[in-house]
């Protein structure tokens, strides 16, 4: 069987600027920034007070109340971006077979919040305090179950864990099933909610996270000679994936192309990057590789970019390996600088914004870029969306643990 060309048919995303797709979408571009103190949680004691928190998020607007107090905040995000791309696709169910459909969506942590609050119970009240439901809330593949569940999908159903790389290796392994015959249609992306106690205990104390209290929405600054650290953001993003034979025949609007990904591993260190960028590399080449083209067919990269030393240098380093040239014509965003660090929904979150990028013609901005670093010389869109007519981008995204995957993406006019 040749592979299966895989398209893009609905999209649904909830970012610290929006609460939707559309929304999220239209802050982007301006530029604006979602990132602002902490209110969900005290917090007196912590080194870091701001975040990019959800603001207003009522998964009721998705979700039985009864059935959204059974699950974990990052399941009830995931459940409710699932909701609004399987609308753009226009399916309410899993189309034909239902073996031919699968959910695939990634998380970094899962449920923490859960394992934080059911913790507490035990140590106020024992064994007899703690929920019954706490295992199914807490686990991180139960964001593609319940979407599962849903709509009926019954092929390949699982999560992927791979730090900030999970939401981006969840959309590769979709495209899989679909080109290589497995599937006709899957739900994909990713989905956390870490803004807690422990998430910024931990973070914090390895110096990882900004610290400009004093200034939350001008913390995440990537590629910025003066960054100190990642924002810590929640969220996520969910694609409906289709082989573009079985869109066409049911009248899909098709949003865009799926071309090839990218995934290797640094086999370096737990948390910093290969200092030589050969993982970011072999990544962004094995994504040109798998979808059959040049360099200097790329003209937007939406970079991991997470605004912390070591990451956004060896990034663009990298870059600049693989694109020779034409990287000093190549134009690279982080959208991390409005919306903070997602972790595991990261990729996914990006992935919709390129696809939307290509759409529209509008690349978003790095906001937040005041001082040049002469380690960081690409061209990052700094402060102002750029508009462009680009074909094809790229989307990077790397974990904890040496993890990194690259997609490609196509437009289509």
């Amino acid at each position: 069987m040749e592979p299966r060309n895989v398209v893009v048919t609905g999209m649904g995303m909830l970012t610290a600027v929006g609460l939707g797709r559309d929304s999220s979408w239209e802050a982007l571009k301006r530029g604006a920034s979602g990132i602002a103190p902490i209110t969900i949680l005290d917090t007196s004691d912590f080194k870091t007070t701001f975040a990019g928190e959800l603001k207003g998020f009522a998964p009721e607007v998705a979700m039985d109340p009864k059935d959204a107090r059974k699950a974990d905040r990052f399941a009830q995000i995931a459940v409710v971006a699932a909701a609004e791309a399987m609308a753009q696709a226009g399916l309410d169910a899993a189309p034909g077979d239902p073996y031919r459909a699968g959910v695939i969506i990634g998380s970094g942590i899962g449920g923490m919040i859960t394992f934080e609050e059911q913790h507490a119970k035990f140590i106020g009240r024992g064994s007899r305090g703690v929920s019954p439901l706490f295992i199914p809330m807490m686990i991180s593949d139960m964001a593609a179950g319940l979407v599962s569940i849903r709509y009926g999908f019954r092929g390949a159903n699982y999560c992927t864990v791979s730090a900030c790389a999970s939401g981006g290796h969840a959309i590769g392994a979709a495209f899989d099933q679909i080109r290589l015959g497995h599937a006709d249609v899957m739900i994909t992306g990713g989905a956390e909610a870490a803004i807690c106690n422990m998430a910024l205990s931990g973070f914090g104390n390895m110096k990882a996270l900004s610290t400009r209290n004093d200034d939350p929405a001008g913390a995440s600054r990537p590629f910025d000679a003066d960054r100190d650290g990642f924002v810590l953001g929640e969220g996520g993003a969910v694609l409906v994936l289709e082989a573009e034979d079985h869109a066409r025949a049911r009248g899909a609007t098709i949003l865009g192309g799926i071309l090839g990904y990218g995934m290797t591993g640094d086999a370096f260190h737990m948390t910093q990057p290969d200092n030589d960028g050969a993982g970011a590399m072999g990544s962004m080449r094995q994504a040109l590789r798998t979808s059959g083209l040049r360099p200097d067919q790329i003209g937007y990269i939406n970079a991991h970019g997470t605004s912390t030393h070591f990451n956004d240098k060896i990034e663009s380093k990298a870059i600049s390996a693989v694109f020779g040239d034409h990287a000093s014509r190549l134009k690279v965003s982080s959208t991390k600088s409005m919306i903070g660090h997602l972790l595991g929904g990261a990729g996914a979150v990006e992935a919709v914004v390129t696809l939307l990028a290509l759409r529209d013609g509008i690349l978003p901005p790095t906001i937040n870029y005041r001082t040049p670093d002469p380690e960081c010389d690409l061209d990052y869109c700094p402060n102002e969306a750029v508009l462009a007519e680009v074909d094809h981008a790229l989307s990077n995204s790397f974990g904890f643990g040496g993890h990194n995957v690259t997609l490609c993406f196509g437009a289509r006019r």
